[in-house]
C-alpha cells in the first residue's frame, strides 16, 4: 500500500499535471495584445507541440519509470513543469511560446505514466484510489480555468503562468524532503496470477486501444472548447475572463465528481458494465451541447463532461486490471501515450472545424459521432465478473 505522504502527492502531481496543461485555452483569450493582434484561431495551434509532447514524452518517461526510479521522475516532473512554466512566462513572440508549451508538455509527460502506476501499486481499493486520483486531477482542470482567468484578468496572462510555475518547484523540493524513496522492488506485490486467454487479453487491449484515441480526442477537444464555448454563446460572458474561468471551473468541478463515483462503482462492479452505461451518455450529451444556447448551455456541458471525465477511470482502471506491475508503467505510458497523441489531433479539429459558419455546433456534432465509436467499443469489452479478485490479473514474465 502506498503511503500517506506519497498518495498525497500523486494526487497533488494530478491536479497540477492538468493545470499545466490547460493554463492556455483560457490565458488565450487575454493574449492578442501581447502578439500583435493575433486571434483565438491563430494562437490556438501554439498548444500543438505541447499536447504531441505530453503524448510522445509518455513512452520514455514509463520506460524511465520502470528501469530507473519511479521517485526520481516525480521530482524532474515537479521541477521541469515549474521550470519550463516560467520560461513560458517569459515568451517574447509566438515562436517562444510555442515551445514554451512545448516544454510544459514534456515535463507534464512524466506524470501520468510514472504517477498513476506509483499509485496503484499495492492499492487495496483499486477502484476507489484510482477514483480519488482522478478527482484531484480534474480539479486541476477546474482550477486552470478559474485561476487562469483570474490571473489574466487582474494581472496579466504571463503570471497566470508564473504562478503554477513557482508551485511545481515549491512541491518538487517537499516531496524530495517528505518523501522517502523506498525503491523499486518494495512497492512491488507478489501476485499470484491467472494465466488469462491470449484472446481475451488481445480483445481487452484492442477496446483500450480503441476507446483511448476516441476518447482523448473527444476529451482534449470538449476540454480546450469549454471556455471558449461558454463566452461564445453566455452573452454577457464576453468580456470577463474569471467569469468564464468561474463557470468553466463549475463544469469541470461537476465532471470530476464522475471519477469518484465510477471509481467506487468499479470496486464493485466489472467493467463492462460500469463502462457500457457510461460510453451510451457521451454521443447524447456532446448532441446536446452542439445546439444548447445561453444559461441552458451550463447543464447540458456539466452532463456533458461527467459523462467523459468518467471515462478517463475507466480507461486506467482497464491498464491496472490486465497488466503486471513489472511493467505496468510502461503500459500506462503506451496508453497515455495514444490517448495525447489523439489529444492533439483535437486541436486542429476545434480550429478547422470552429472557422466553419457552424462554429462549435460543428465541432460538438463530430465529437458526437467519434463517441458512438466508443459506445460500439465498450459493448466489445470482455465481461468478467472475476476480475475484481486480484489473482484474476494476467500472468506475466518478470
Amino acid at each position: 500500500m502506498p503511503s500517506s505522504r506519497l498518495v498525497a502527492f500523486i494526487n497533488i502531481g494530478h491536479a497540477l499535471d492538468h493545470l499545466l496543461m490547460l493554463i492556455f485555452p483560457t490565458a488565450v483569450l487575454g493574449m492578442s495584445a501581447s502578439f500583435g493582434g493575433a486571434g483565438y484561431d491563430q494562437l490556438l495551434p501554439l498548444m500543438i507541440g505541447g499536447f504531441i509532447a505530453f503524448g510522445a514524452g509518455s513512452l520514455p518517461s514509463g520506460w524511465l519509470g520502470d528501469h530507473w526510479s519511479r521517485h526520481k521522475m516525480m521530482a524532474v516532473f515537479f521541477f521541469g513543469a515549474g521550470i519550463a512554466c516560467l520560461l513560458t512566462a517569459l515568451a517574447p513572440d509566438t515562436t517562444s511560446l510555442f515551445y514554451g508549451l512545448t516544454l510544459i508538455g514534456l515535463f507534464a509527460s512524466i506524470y501520468h505514466p510514472v504517477g498513476t502506476a506509483l499509485l496503484v501499486a499495492g492499492s487495496d481499493k483499486l477502484g476507489r484510489a484510482i477514483g480519488v486520483n482522478g478527482v484531484w486531477g480534474n480539479m486541476g482542470i477546474a482550477a486552470a480555468a478559474l485561476a487562469t482567468g483570474a490571473l489574466t484578468q487582474w494581472f496579466g496572462w504571463r503570471v497566470a503562468f508564473i504562478v503554477p510555475g513557482i508551485a511545481g518547484l515549491v512541491l518538487g523540493a517537499a516531496f524530495l524532503l517528505l518523501v522517502p524513496d523506498i525503491g523499486q522492488k518494495t512497492i512491488r506485490r507478489a501476485q499470484r496470477n491467472a494465466a488469462l486467454p491470449r484472446s481475451l487479453l488481445i480483445r481487452a487491449f484492442a477496446v483500450l486501444f480503441a476507446v483511448t484515441v476516441t476518447g482523448g480526442i473527444v476529451f482534449n477537444a470538449a476540454t480546450i472548447a469549454v471556455p471558449k464555448l461558454l463566452a461564445e454563446r453566455v452573452a454577457t460572458l464576453n468580456d470577463a475572463p474569471i467569469l468564464i474561468g468561474l463557470l468553466a471551473a463549475i463544469i469541470y468541478a461537476f465532471g470530476a465528481m464522475s471519477q469518484l463515483i465510477i471509481g467506487r462503482l468499479l470496486d464493485r462492479h466489472s467493467l463492462k458494465s460500469v463502462f457500457l452505461p457510461l460510453a451510451a451518455a457521451q454521443a447524447p450529451c456532446l448532441a446536446l451541447a452542439a445546439y444548447a444556447q445561453s444559461w441552458a448551455l451550463l447543464p447540458v456541458a456539466a452532463a456533458m463532461m461527467f459523462s467523459l471525465f468518467g471515462q478517463v477511470t475507466i480507461n486506467d482502471a482497464m491498464v491496472a486490471r490486465y497488466s503486471n506491475e513489472s511493467w505496468r508503467a510502461r503500459m500506462y505510458a503506451v496508453r497515455y501515450f495514444v490517448s495525447f497523441a489523439g489529444s492533439a489531433a483535437a486541436i486542429p479539429l476545434v480550429r478547422v472545424l470552429h472557422a466553419r459558419p457552424e462554429g462549435f455546433s460543428a465541432v460538438l456534432t463530430v465529437l458526437a459521432g467519434i463517441a458512438v465509436i466508443t459506445l460500439l467499443a465498450a459493448a466489445s469489452f470482455p465481461h468478467r465478473p472475476e476480475e475484481l479478485d486480484e489473482r484474476a490479473l494476467p500472468a506475466a514474465a518478470e
